[in-house]
């Protein structure tokens, strides 16, 4: 996170709004309180990353067998 006042915001906007479009936090003060958070309006795609969800799926024992309400057909 980068805190910055609003006199060296003015002087740096561009360098700002590249770093927040690059997932940066920026907190722009005023009066040594902080006063604006800049961030993107989009969302920064991340890439995925393999395995993260590891341990968050779980599968019953009886998945492949036949449903009660199916043994009709």
């Amino acid at each position: 996170m980068q805190q910055i006042t609003i006199t060296q915001a003015s002087q740096h906007l561009f360098d700002l709004i590249e770093a927040a479009l690059n997932g940066e936090e920026i907190i722009i003060t005023k009066d040594n309180q902080p006063a604006v958070k800049l961030i993107p309006v989009l969302t920064v795609k991340r890439r995925r990353q393999p395995g993260s969800a590891k341990g968050m799926v779980k599968m019953a024992d009886d998945f492949d067998e036949p449903l009660e309400d199916f043994k009709d057909y």
